[in-house]
């Protein structure tokens, strides 16, 4: 991957992490480290990144909160391989960006998008043409927005139980001049 640190250990390797059987550890390829690899300890609440950059060992633990969401990535073909598709966990800090679903073809991809979207309790994302970020889907809080459906009551369970009659029977408007009842004594029991 061209940006930032997601890079998957070694190109050509299928890399397949199973979101429900966290945590788990896991090596990951980094272009900025040395011997290009980081190590990657990912549980439910948070994320250890550790590597080493010029001699100097480090670790970065970060909740899982503070990552912006599971992205999607296509992965352009180079040199070394013919391209793929990328699940990643997507921090503001692209070196703290972690690949947990790398593979040649788009096949799994999608489903693997969603399962560690839902595991985690992030949201989808997709990279824009420009490069940033976005959502896919409309969504309030974390609940996903999309038009109404009309119901359907042919074939429901209950269908037998409900009596059909006031499914048949019309509203009745009021007509154009509704009475009202003005200057009378209204009657109501009250202690």
């Amino acid at each position: 991957m061209s940006s930032g640190g997601a890079e998957p250990a070694g190109s050509s390797r299928i890399l397949r992490l199973d979101p429900f059987s966290l945590p788990v550890s896991f090596e990951a390829g980094d272009a900025r480290a040395d011997e290009h690899t980081r190590f990657v300890e990912l549980a439910r609440d948070r994320v250890v990144v550790r590597r080493a950059i010029a001699g100097i060992r480090m670790a970065a633990a970060s909740p899982v909160a503070n990552y912006l969401g599971v992205a999607i990535r296509v992965l352009p073909p180079d040199a070394t391989s013919d391209g793929g598709v990328a699940v990643v966990l997507e921090h503001s800090d692209p070196g703290l960006s972690v690949p947990v679903y790398v593979a040649p073809d788009g096949v799994d991809a999608l489903a693997e998008w969603q399962s560690w979207s839902s595991v985690l309790g992030l949201p989808l994302l997709v990279r824009d043409d420009d490069g940033s970020l976005r959502e896919p889907f409309a969504r309030m809080g974390g609940v996903r927005l999309a038009r109404a459906q009309p119901r359907r009551r042919r074939h429901t369970a209950l269908r037998k139980r409900r009596p059909r009659l006031p499914l048949r029977r019309r509203p009745v408007g009021l007509g154009a001049f509704p009475l009202v009842h003005r200057g009378e004594r209204e009657i109501i029991a009250r202690n």
